[in-house]
């Protein structure tokens, strides 16, 4: 139904609102740029001509120049390899085939140790401070307090069912 009715409002007074459109001003197109302007003719030819006295002043130019960001980034890296700390905890086996890490960069976390860490903060706040969790990671303490305040890891919580008569899903 509804399109129905849409057809006929699309439908309605249509040969009066042709002949409206029709009947307007059509409008006019702007005027075309002189194509016979002699300048570009000549500005074009001289662009492809050689010039002799700018040739050889470009052939006289030597440029000898030595990339000074490609030894700042060996002296970088050899920098950040001495910044490193052994791994504190590791997932017991590999179960994705990705190779295991031995070191990780001071400042960072790799996944289990970051979930240990607010575990043991979870578990036990009053051994685990902020402090001690920055210096046992080799972390800034703004970061540590971040970290706990920010990144909270899941909680699983089973509700049992109001009634014994619910569904439950039964051991196969």
């Amino acid at each position: 139904m509804g399109a129905r009715v849409a057809r006929m409002f699309r439908n309605f007074n249509l040969e009066n609102r042709v002949h409206r459109e029709i009947s307007k001003e059509k409008p006019i197109a702007a005027p075309r740029h002189a194509a016979g302007d002699s300048d570009a003719a000549e500005k074009a030819g001289s662009v492809h001509q050689k010039n002799d006295p700018l040739l050889k002043l470009l052939k006289s130019v030597y440029v000898e120049s030595q990339d000074p960001a490609a030894e700042a980034s060996k002296e970088v890296t050899v920098g950040k390899q001495a910044e490193r700390r052994a791994l504190r905890f590791s997932l017991p086996s590999n179960p994705y085939g990705l190779v295991e890490l031995t070191d990780v960069p001071k400042g960072k976390l790799t996944i289990p140790e970051t979930l240990k860490a607010l575990r043991s903060h979870q578990v036990q706040p009053h051994t685990w401070t902020p402090e001690k969790i920055a210096q046992e990671y080799s972390l800034e303490l703004k970061d540590t307090k971040a970290l706990l305040q920010f990144f909270i890891p899941f909680q699983v919580q089973i509700i049992p069912p109001k009634t014994e008569r619910a569904k439950q899903i039964k051991a196969s």
